[in-house]
Parts: structure tokens; C-alpha cells; sequence
């Protein structure tokens, strides 16, 4: 990912409250404003936007915004509105999330838990590079039978939580 994918990814996920960027509830902002923030030309913003490598970055005519992975402290997102701009699903699957060795003890006692972030991120395919943190040592799998589903733009699964019995599978990463 290039720098400046991920300063904007950064600006649009955890800091735009700090500098004070103006944001809607569901996390789309004006171009302008992130350009004069970051310092940035419109082609570098573009080429940054079409080069994430994960897909974080929407961009809807003259706004921007992150498709997920929000703070939830010092940001202007809600729950609410960022999963009324989501897709609602209803998998069939398990879903995945991968996670490290050392934090299997706690996610065993309480789920899985957002954290600082609004939602936990899922994937439909073991495979998937999207929503997967490079330090992924285990891959949980999650029915998600009784569990409210998003889908972002980007194709990350979302929801608020996992409990404990939905995590039904835990396969070594090799």
C-alpha cells in the first residue's frame, strides 16, 4: 500500500475528528477537504484510491470515504449509519476471522469483540485477502446463523459481534 493510501486510509478511519475533518454519520466526506488536509493533488488521491490493495476506499463523485474499519473514538461514524449504507446478508457458510495464538484464550471466554473499531470483520472465503491482518495465525470459523450481517463495499463482512458458540472452528494458518 502507498503512502499515501494509507494517510488517507488513516485520515478516513481513525483521525478525520483530530483534524477536524468534516464527516457524515456513514463516513463520506469531500474530496477537497481531504486533499487540502493531506496535501495532496487529486491524481495522487485517485491513483491511491485505484491502488488499495485491500479496497478501504470509496469514492462517489466529488466525497470520499473508508468502507470500514472505523474508530469508533474521535470519529463522526455511528453503527447505525455506516450499516444502513452496508449491504444486510444472510450467509449460508461459515465466515472467517483471523486472529493470533495469544488471543484465543480471551475470544474462547467472551467472542469477538470490535475493540476500538465499530465492527468485527469477517470473511466468506478462508482464502480472502480482504479483511485479513498480516499477523493472522488462526482462522476462527463463525456461523453466522443468528448473527446481523453486512456486507461494505469492499466485500469485508460485518457485524457488532460474534459470541462465543458462533465460533464453531479453529484452523491452524500454515
Amino acid at each position: 500500500m502507498s503512502r499515501d493510501s494509507r494517510a488517507i486510509s488513516k485520515l478516513l478511519r481513525h483521525t478525520a475528528g483530530e483534524r477536524h475533518l468534516t464527516m457524515s454519520t456513514d463516513g463520506w466526506t469531500a474530496i477537497t477537504d481531504v486533499l487540502r488536509i493531506l496535501e495532496l493533488t487529486r491524481e495522487r488521491l485517485d491513483v491511491a484510491v485505484r491502488e488499495n490493495d485491500k479496497q478501504r476506499l470509496q469514492v462517489d463523485g466529488e466525497r470520499i470515504r473508508a468502507c470500514q474499519g472505523h474508530s469508533l473514538a474521535g470519529m463522526p461514524v455511528t453503527r447505525e449509519a455506516l450499516e444502513n449504507s452496508w449491504e444486510r446478508v444472510h450467509p449460508e457458510g461459515l465466515l472467517w476471522h483471523g486472529t493470533t495464538r495469544a488471543a484465543l484464550p480471551a475470544i474462547r471466554q467472551e467472542g469477538l469483540k470490535p475493540g476500538r473499531r465499530t465492527h468485527v470483520h469477517l470473511a466468506a472465503a478462508k482464502d480472502s485477502r480482504v479483511g485479513r491482518r498480516t499477523s493472522v495465525e488462526v482462522l476462527l470459523g463463525v456461523d453466522p446463523g443468528n448473527l446481523e450481517v453486512c456486507r461494505a463495499p469492499n466485500g469485508v463482512l460485518l457485524t457488532r459481534e460474534v459470541p462465543p458458540d458462533a465460533i464453531v472452528r479453529c484452523d491452524a494458518v500454515h
